[in-house]
């Protein structure tokens, strides 16, 4: 390792970092000596590995190639120095100081002239730091985040080490569930982390070198001209993850020659093809004219984590070597979007050359004995995206029937339909949390008359593009999915009725492989008043009597009140209402509960008494 040449600047850097380790050092002290009790003693020991492998290490690796020719300090001294003292039981002390130390570590990310290590150490500080799980802990990364806000996202290759990443916007797993984001990350790139895909320090014990391979695939670009269209190639920098030929097959042939024929298909399918590549290989010419402006897309800096292979990156984040300088592509390649290796042995390091699929790399598997929800079984929100995008924009223009209804559509509807298809599927809140929840889904469908023949080609065509983005097709998971298109399509239809009274405040249905709907779980918007009236049975308590749950609340939810909210617990148990009891009178309170119109106060007043009374049986 080259040292630096000594500079007041240099001088002035060492000298911070050495400060950083000696405050460093102090904290790790503080953990190994005090290592607390009971529940903490995990954490513990986990947080003094971390400190060691992540932090120390890389500290001290960057004031050696600075030419550091300095003592390191012992625990004891550094304790000595911050003015602590050792086998301090409270990890609270550890929290304080690791913040301070972290703060720290931000300012010193701020220079221009930061080294790598310093990247690696503060993600791992920060990681620590947000993981505490201590009461303060918002707040700090908070200001960290703010202090770091003026870097420019991107993503830095450390040499033979991690990724060093910095301010990207999304950072999500491959079932489009967003994962936890830091300002400074180190992801793994040896594939030997035990807390995949963050690194621990693996790739320094192991050896891991990032080096490119001799025998690699060449870096040369192929061109083949069809009659609308011509299509670019670059096998040196494919990512092998078959996202052209296994969803286009017509024109893009896995271990055949030619690999493209570019007549294969129509246009528009080829032209998506080409613009789904996650490795960047592909491009395409109309008239003679590259369209790279129309396959590279105008979005946020996002790293998805795909299972069981690369990082696939895209957007604005740019890709560059540890002294910050940009890193060389294959010709012709993407510069928006590419996928990186995370497996530790591609050919082409740093990008991926398919080979996790030659070592069978694999994720740790959380629980094998869990139910996965349809959500994941189908490939989550990409997955359903795929299916909406291939409904919109294949089946939907030319149908004369059900193409009027979408004429107006806004040009983010199949990202709408994917997220409430996400949600109702068991998986993250996308489309309550970005679009407004079962109201907002409510309003798309009032007023527009939806006929039965309308409504059973919209389940015939999605049924259709579900075939052609190649969503599972099982008979356990199709027969979920066909019966909640029919299920869903028939409420759609219903509510779109002239005369219809949609309940607004219905909770967004969960859909599983069996599912609790059935007649009677849900108040349908043709009902007369008098279906949606209280039972008979409701006893509000006599003037000074203590409300009790079997006497007096549970008379207050009705049995449709019941079956609507099933899926998510039993309004009839006293240990299920009393276990979500803030919730539900948050909800009373607000005229959002019972989903077709609010208590009469009396009522929430009673509800409101027996919260307080301790709930009582």
């Amino acid at each position: 390792m080259e040292k630096a040449t000594s500079t007041p600047e240099t001088s002035d850097l060492r000298e911070a970092l050495r400060q950083l380790l000696h405050e460093s050092i102090a904290v790790h002290a503080l953990v190994r000596t005090g290592s607390g009790g009971g529940g903490d003693r995990q954490r513990s020991a986990d947080i003094e590995s971390r400190l060691q492998q992540s932090v120390l290490r890389p500290l001290k690796d960057a004031l050696r190639r600075l030419g550091d020719t300095g003592t390191q300090p012992d625990e004891a001294a550094a304790l000595a120095a911050c003015g602590l003292v050792p086998a301090d039981p409270d990890l609270a002390k550890v929290d304080e100081k690791m913040f301070a130390v972290a703060k720290q570590a931000a300012a010193l990310r701020l220079r221009a002239d930061a080294p790598p290590e310093l990247l690696e150490a503060l993600a791992a500080i920060l990681n620590l730091l947000a993981a505490s799980g201590h009461s303060g802990v918002t707040g700090e990364m908070a200001e960290l985040g703010s202090a770091l806000s003026g870097l420019h996202a991107e993503l830095r290759v450390a040499p033979d080490g991690p990724y060093l990443v910095t301010n990207v916007e999304r950072f999500t797993n491959w079932l489009g569930e967003q994962l936890p984001r830091t300002p400074q990350m180190a992801l793994c790139r040896c594939g030997q982390s035990s807390m995949k895909p963050y690194c621990d320090g693996s790739h320094a014990q192991s050896g891991f070198s990032g080096a490119k391979d001799a025998n690699r695939v060449s870096d040369k670009r192929d061109d083949y001209k069809g009659q609308q269209i011509e299509i670019f190639d670059n096998r040196g920098i494919c990512a092998h993850s078959g996202f052209c030929s296994d969803r286009l097959a017509s024109v893009f042939h896995a271990g055949q020659e030619p690999f493209v024929t570019p007549s294969g298909a129509r246009l528009d399918e080829i032209i998506q093809s080409v613009r789904a590549c996650p490795s960047g290989a592909l491009s395409y010419a109309i008239d003679g004219v590259e369209a790279r402006n129309q396959v590279d897309q105008n979005r946020p800096a996002s790293i998805e984590v795909s299972k069981d292979g690369p990082y696939r990156i895209t957007g604005a984040l740019g890709l560059v070597d540890e002294d910050g300088r940009d890193i060389p592509r294959a010709k012709g390649s993407s510069r928006e979007h590419f996928s990186l290796c995370r497996c530790g042995h591609s050919r082409n390091k740093p990008f991926c050359s398919g080979m996790h699929w030659s070592i069978q790399f694999r994720d740790p598997v959380a629980d094998s004995a869990r139910e996965p929800t349809l959500f994941e079984w189908a490939g989550g929100f990409p997955a359903l995206l795929r299916t909406t995008r291939i409904f919109y924009g294949k089946y939907v223009p030319q149908d004369p029937l059900v193409g009027p209804l979408f004429a107006n559509m806004s040009p983010d509807h199949p990202e709408r339909v994917a997220a409430w298809l996400s949600e109702v599927f068991g998986g993250p809140d996308l489309y309550s949390q970005r679009y407004g929840g079962y109201s907002r889904m409510i309003s798309q469908h009032v007023g527009k008359c939806i006929t039965e023949e309308q409504r059973a080609r919209w389940v015939e065509m999605l049924c259709h593009s579900a075939d052609d983005a190649m969503l599972p097709n099982d008979a356990e998971f199709r027969a979920a999915f066909v019966a909640y298109l029919e299920w869903g399509s028939r409420i759609g239809k219903e509510n779109s009725q002239q005369h219809a009274m949609p309940p607004p405040n219905m909770p967004v249905p969960r859909w599983w492989w069996v599912c609790n709907a059935k007649p009677g779980a849900r108040i349908s918007a043709l009902a007369s008043g008098s279906e949606n009236k209280a039972d008979a049975t409701t006893k509000l308590p006599a003037p000074g009597e203590t409300p009790s749950f079997g006497r007096h609340i549970k008379t207050l939810f009705r049995s449709m009140d019941r079956e609507s909210m099933r899926f998510a617990f039993d309004l009839w148990s006293h240990g299920d209402v009393a276990k979500h009891a803030a919730a539900i009178l948050k909800r009373l309170q607000a005229g959002t509960m019972p989903c077709d119109g609010a208590w009469p106060s009396a009522q929430i007043e009673v509800f409101e008494q027996w919260v307080v009374a301790g709930m009582p049986e």
